[in-house]
């Protein structure tokens, strides 16, 4: 049998595996807050804009939508604020920022800050499609931007007031 020599996705009639690129949404709630919405609608449109490229360079885009609605959910997936967008693990937001969320707070009936985005020196409460579309782009080229944490990981006092605040909330409304 001869060795195939063609260079062709389709090489020889042998598909060649897609390469996975997975996309990790991590969110509070998307039915009242505006923030986790619109972050959400941004992250699909930033897919859908990517993926036949993506697609013809030999990569396959797998989004995985969380919901956080525990403490333990938060601990299991190392939240650290909501909405987090990750692709192949890692944060694409370059620092943390956080603001006043009054959908969020509305929710659990306390205070709770939610992220805020940064791009080209602006601020946004969900992430531009743009920065969404270059941090995946940066996952498959190889240019990341080193914006990781250190391994230990503590549910931020933030979010562990959030969760305190929804049970007891929820309880009341039983």
């Amino acid at each position: 049998m001869s060795k195939c020599c063609c260079s062709s996705d389709n090489c020889c009639g042998q598909p060649q595996p897609k390469k996975p690129i997975y996309i990790d949404f991590l969110y509070l709630d998307t039915t009242v807050c505006g923030r986790c919405q619109d972050t959400e609608k941004a992250l699909d449109e930033a897919v859908n804009s990517v993926a036949v490229v993506l697609n013809a360079a030999g990569y396959e885009v797998k989004v995985n939508k969380v919901n956080i609605t525990t403490r333990e959910l938060a601990i299991r997936h190392h939240f650290v604020s909501s909405p987090t967008i990750r692709v192949n693990g890692s944060d694409i937001a370059v620092e943390l920022r956080e603001s006043l969320c009054e959908d969020c707070g509305a929710l659990c009936g306390d205070n709770v800050d939610c992220r805020v985005w940064v791009y080209n020196g602006v601020e946004y409460t969900a992430p531009p499609k743009e920065l969404i579309v270059d941090a995946i782009l940066r996952e498959v080229y190889g240019t990341k931007q080193s914006n990781q944490h250190s391994e230990s990981y503590q549910l931020p006092e933030n979010l562990e007031l959030y969760f305190l605040a929804k049970a007891r909330k929820d309880e009341t409304e039983l």
